[in-house]
């Protein structure tokens, strides 16, 4: 079979490592990059580390508002599959790529996989809610992690075509791991010691483009009372430098990572405070307490668990927990087992 994969944006490209490999042991992948992500530390570093396959198809697309840049993204995507006729489109997550591949597919009648499907925060401001609803109801292979999203999707009156899989960044993650702690320096270039910093990430329009919520935030981390190492986003630093915000003294920002360097500081860190989904995710899976500094999650199953603390963006929350959040000792399995990948694969020939 052939199958024409879309991927644009960090997170895509984590889950796109493992199931391009696996896909490729027995059918014709064509790889889509939209160009979402198109600075070299968050999109070109993560297909050598990852080893994924070069894409035979880069549109170029990145940056804009939403609505310009999907539509972009929808008509070069169409000429794609004009051209290649494939039997099958493979979708990831809830970016704009997810988007306008999922629609692109369905208005030419070629069935779509979502992988990641059901996931809900139930906060339709947030421009990846919509995108991952409308994805999910064009799609006709539903790739879920959990079965609270098997319990999402049913409540939209969606039950065909869905199966539980798990979620393919464990695979990623558990092969990057060890990678990192063999291969990494990040940790000696920083001058960092494990347990001996704070890690953050934001870069969700919620938290950036609203000026109180993304001074809160920046308020809160010099409250930390330790060492706070940001990558910093370049969507977060366009908006710092235009508002005039400043890091605190004990923040440390640099520059995006790679896969490997990002591994390497999430498991070496004493706590994770972000608004990324995935790194909610990866920080379970490390045994890394995580702060997430939104106001619902779409992981939820993390938050029962007790690893993840749901902070919003307020000064005061977001402080404390960093001093004294602490998780319980038990972390039951959720999501991956490292063998996610196999599965959408047999799912998919199935």
């Amino acid at each position: 079979m052939k199958i024409v994969s879309i991927i644009g944006a960090r997170p895509q490209f984590v889950k796109a490592g493992p199931v391009s490999a696996a896909l490729r042991q027995r059918h014709a992948e064509v790889l889509v990059h939209t160009g979402q992500h198109y600075d070299d530390n968050m999109s070109a570093v993560f297909f050598d580390e990852l080893g994924i396959p070069a894409p035979d198809h880069y549109l170029g697309i990145g940056g804009g508002h939403h609505g310009a840049m999907t539509g972009r993204m929808l008509g070069a995507i169409e000429q794609v599959l004009l051209a290649e006729q494939p039997g099958r489109v493979l979708v990831y997550g809830d970016t704009n790529s997810t988007l306008a591949g999922a629609l692109a597919a369905s208005k030419l009648h070629i069935p779509v996989a979502h992988v990641e499907a059901g996931l809900r925060s139930f906060n339709r401001a947030m421009p990846e809610e919509i995108n991952r609803v409308v994805a999910d109801h064009l799609s006709d292979l539903l790739l879920v992690p959990s079965e609270t999203a098997v319990r999402n999707l049913a409540a939209e009156g969606i039950t065909r075509g869905v199966h539980v899989v798990g979620d393919v960044m464990s695979d990623s993650l558990l092969a990057a791991d060890v990678r990192a702690r063999a291969r990494s320096t990040v940790l000696d270039r920083l001058g960092l010691a494990e347990r001996g910093f704070l890690l953050v990430t934001v870069h969700r329009a919620e938290n950036t483009d609203d000026p109180l919520r993304l001074g809160a935030i920046l308020a809160a981390l010099g409250d930390a009372g330790t060492t706070v190492v940001f990558p910093v986003h370049p969507r977060t630093r366009g908006v710092m430098a235009k508002l005039g915000l400043a890091f605190a003294p004990n923040v440390m920002p640099i520059d995006p990572v790679g896969y490997l360097d990002m591994v390497r500081l999430e498991g070496a860190a004493r706590m994770i405070l972000t608004d990324s989904g995935g790194v909610q995710k990866e920080a379970y899976w490390l045994g890394v307490p995580c702060v997430t500094m939104r106001d619902e999650t779409e992981w939820v199953e993390t938050v029962e668990a007790g690893w993840n603390l749901l902070v919003g963006a307020n000064r005061e929350r977001i402080a404390h927990a960093s001093r004294h959040f602490a998780p319980p000792a038990a972390r039951p399995f959720l999501y991956g087992d490292g063998q996610v990948a196999g599965r959408i694969v047999t799912t998919i020939e199935g």
